[in-house]
């Protein structure tokens, strides 16, 4: 392989040239026909999933007719895999999404992880030898029935300097075949998302653009081998993690070889009991390691389903395939580390403060609502049992008091989502006793973050403190000039200081209520007796100025 850096930079540009102007890059338009026939096959999906995740919030997943919605989740899954690879690694994607589907579905599309029907080796065959020569002259043996079906390649087991390799190599056309794809799919979405709510809507629209930049990524394998190296250098220090090497003579564009590191599936819960494995431990050694890639590093494995993370003999997580990854910049990292610390340290205000912040809320979100649904989170995660009735009150207020659901996932938290999703789907699989926030401190706490989080914590109220006095002292001065000029009279001295005293009392009552606003996510006892005094006032004011 070529210099990782330089490399970088060309597949870079290549990328982009290719999305700016596809024309140029020879790409073919879908014939209408075809067009017409994906649309005619999703259809159905989408007017079901409609109806189906309506009841399913409805009736809160209770009470509702299963059957019927695993029907449709396996007809969707049918349609997927017909479709081709980039209906096949969307279906992926949509796997981990439950703020857009429903369990049943979740459930189904999770099947699209580990069976897609791999190509005939004859196909792909030319594919590796037009790009690294002939196949007995660059291994000694090569097994030519595949391992592994994937949305975008296939995997073979080979020799290589008397090593077992992986070969990981792309389906034949696969360029064209995305183009083609990516380009139904962007005349689809705008008709889509008119028959969903508008945040969701949001969401949906970041996650297919999300989703279109990372399979760009995941075509080109010199992208992948780069993320590979990365992340191993960043967890070098990590003795509970093993990461196969890169053999960069045998890579190219749209083959990937690897050392072969066999474990044992992260699900494979016998398997596991055989060998003694703590699964308890283990549900927590994989939460430290993605959520220490998450906020220690900036970039992560963004695709941890279970046929991407295996066990080693002695309890070592081995990682596998490294095309899908994250990269958060680092505000939003310390803003995710402040979200955390908010939900260790029990405090909604701050947390809902965060979440403004992050773009997942919307800014006139009922903010004592989703403080409240939180604080039930907060009390969950922490192992105690929520009321129910108090569940059913906040449900209720909910539905009468918010028009629209008022989470939206922009685009750059859409791999992170993803992420943290299908970690907690292995939890769940393994059924173990875990207290996620406790991990969560101990990750923070070990990876020296907390200070960091701390401190971003501190620097970012007191820069907000810094602008509400800024607005309040900028406020003052106008509130003055207009007043002096209603009731300035150079005839009447005693008027002037009348007029005088209103304006004192109308920025008395001002500083109140924004020193109020600004004690509020921090002590709502004094922020409300402020926001009476300020109301006190104003009132005093309005009675004096109709007696003078």
């Amino acid at each position: 392989m070529e210099d990782p850096a330089q490399l970088k930079e060309q597949i870079e540009s290549e990328t982009i040239n290719s999305r700016l102007e596809p024309q140029k890059a020879g790409f073919k338009r879908p014939s209408k026909i075809r067009v017409a026939k994906v649309i005619l096959k999703l259809l159905p999906i989408v007017i079901n999933l409609r109806q189906d995740r309506r009841k399913w919030v409805k009736h809160e997943g209770k009470n509702i007719d299963e059957w019927r919605f695993k029907k449709h989740a396996k007809k969707a899954l049918k349609v997927f895999i017909e479709l081709g690879p980039s209906y096949i690694k969307l279906g992926q994607w949509l796997s981990s999404r439950a703020d857009l589907l429903p369990l049943p579905y979740l459930e189904e599309l999770a099947k699209l992880q580990d069976k897609v029907p791999p190509a005939e080796f004859s196909k792909v065959k030319p594919i590796i030898e037009s790009e690294l020569g002939k196949l007995e002259n660059i291994f000694e043996s090569f097994n030519t029935s595949a391992l592994l079906g994937a949305s975008l390649g296939q995997v073979y087991l080979a020799k290589y300097n008397n090593m077992d390799v992986i070969i990981k190599i792309s389906r034949p056309n696969i360029e064209e075949v995305i183009e083609n794809d990516i380009f139904i799919l962007k005349k689809i979405l705008p008709l889509a998302t008119r028959f969903i709510d508008p945040n969701l809507a949001f969401s949906a629209e970041g996650m297919l653009s999300q989703f279109i930049e990372t399979v760009y990524e995941e075509m080109d394998y010199r992208i992948e081998a780069d993320n590979l190296v990365t992340i191993k250098r960043n967890l070098a220090g990590d003795n509970s993690v093993i990461i196969p090497s890169v053999i960069q003579d045998r890579t190219s564009k749209h083959v990937l070889t690897m050392e072969y590191i066999p474990g044992i599936k992260i699900t494979d819960i016998a398997t596991l009991d055989a060998m003694g494995i703590d699964r308890s431990m283990l549900v927590m050694r994989v939460h430290r390691l993605f959520f220490k890639m998450l906020l220690r590093h900036n970039i992560f494995h963004a695709d941890p389903h279970p046929g991407n993370i295996s066990v080693a003999d002695n309890g070592s997580i081995i990682l596998y395939d490294f095309g899908m990854v994250g990269r958060l910049d680092n505000k939003t990292r310390l803003r995710l580390i402040r979200l955390y610390l908010g939900l260790i340290d029990k405090d909604p205000p701050r947390t809902v403060n965060i979440l403004m912040e992050l773009g997942t809320l919307e800014p006139t979100v009922n903010r004592y609502v989703v403080e409240k649904a939180i604080e039930l989170s907060i009390q969950s995660l922490y192992g105690k049992e929520v009321d129910k009735l108090e569940v059913k009150a906040l449900t209720d207020l909910a539905n009468k008091t918010m028009s629209r659901f008022p989470f939206r996932l922009p685009k750059n938290l859409a791999l992170y989502m993803r992420m943290t999703s299908i970690i907690e789907g292995i939890y769940l699989h393994h059924k173990v006793k875990f207290q996620f926030v406790k991990v969560l401190a101990k990750i923070l706490e070990g990876e020296g973050l907390l200070r960091e989080a701390y401190i971003e914590e501190a620097r970012t109220s007191i820069l907000r403190l810094g602008k509400n006095i800024e607005s309040a002292l900028n406020v003052a001065p106008l509130l003055q000039s207009y007043l002096d000029t209603q009731l300035y009279d150079t005839n009447n001295k005693n008027k002037r200081d009348k007029g005088n005293t209103l304006i004192a009392g109308i920025i008395l009552a001002t500083g109140l209520f924004i020193g109020s606003a600004i004690a509020l996510p921090h002590d709502s006892n004094i922020a409300y007796a402020g926001f009476i005094g300020s109301i006190v006032v104003a009132a005093a004011v309005t009675i004096g100025r109709k007696f003078w």
